[in-house]
């Protein structure tokens, strides 16, 4: 663990927090354990979406006890794409990891994603649908077909074959995270697949790998209000390919120094 803010980061933990007032101490109890466990010289960092409840107070408990944990805070709601877009560029690790708040693919499965990595890719994505067994807690059939319906929309509209790109657990190099998250636009729901659509454009190497993984019935997300939202943001990410709004970065990157030749999307 990272115990001093001076020391080396390797490994930065984003979570996205929006009125997570009742699960995110028990996430940060076993992110932080793990991270121990397995030596990682490493930060958390929670990104507060404008929540309501006493998110943010919990985090800064944390964070007095333990300066690996650290708060940043949104102005305001303004979904899961931009806070984890704000985590990731306020990270400092070699390594960065974005995690759904509730945990639903346990930490310990991190390894996996960063086993990708060190073996060549540049953004690994945890999925729930190479090895179905993995799943310990199905979704109900609802959420599951309009999951496969907008699966089938990503293959058509934007030609991503990954077989999930939904899960709220992807890990990426410091070099993909510096050239990808400063090109991102969406900012809710729908920004998972810009991010792969851009990673792809970049000709960086995308790793989908099985991983544990669980349906929490306290999910936010709405499988028709927001499912509907998701597919005029996926056709939002190919007009902005058609005008040539991901040519260059449309905010300043984490870290200078990052040169990145893109491909015909």
């Amino acid at each position: 663990m990272n115990e001093d803010n001076n020391e080396f980061v390797k490994y930065s933990i984003i979570i996205p927090a929006y009125n997570e007032a009742a699960r995110i101490s028990p996430t940060l109890e076993k992110v932080l354990a793990h991270a121990s466990q397995q030596g990682w010289p490493a930060e958390i960092i929670v990104v507060n979406d404008g929540s309501r409840d006493n998110t943010a107070e919990i985090v800064r408990d944390w964070a007095r006890r333990n300066p690996a944990v650290k708060l940043v805070e949104n102005p305001g709601n303004r979904g899961k794409g931009y806070s984890v877009r704000n985590g990731m560029l306020h990270a400092q690790g070699d390594v960065l990891l974005f995690s759904d708040a509730d945990l639903s693919s346990p930490i310990y499965e991190a390894g996996k994603l960063f086993a990708a990595l060190e073996n060549g890719a540049d953004m690994a994505i945890g999925s729930r649908w190479l090895n179905r067994a993995l799943q310990t807690e199905k979704q109900p059939l609802h959420r599951q077909l309009f999951g496969r319906i907008f699966n089938l929309l990503l293959r058509i509209v934007l030609n991503l074959k990954q077989k999930d790109t939904q899960c709220g657990f992807k890990a990426f190099t410091r070099p993909a995270a510096d050239a990808i998250f400063p090109r991102q636009r969406i900012e809710r729901w729908g920004f998972d697949p810009e991010l792969l659509f851009l990673a792809r454009r970049l000709g960086f190497r995308v790793a989908e790998v099985p991983v544990e993984w669980a349906h929490d019935e306290r999910s936010k997300i709405n499988p028709i209000k927001d499912g509907i939202k998701m597919f005029f943001e996926m056709l939002n990410v190919r007009w902005n390919s058609i005008l040539g709004r991901y040519k260059v970065p449309h905010l300043a990157p984490a870290r200078s120094g990052v040169s990145v030749t893109e491909k015909t999307a």
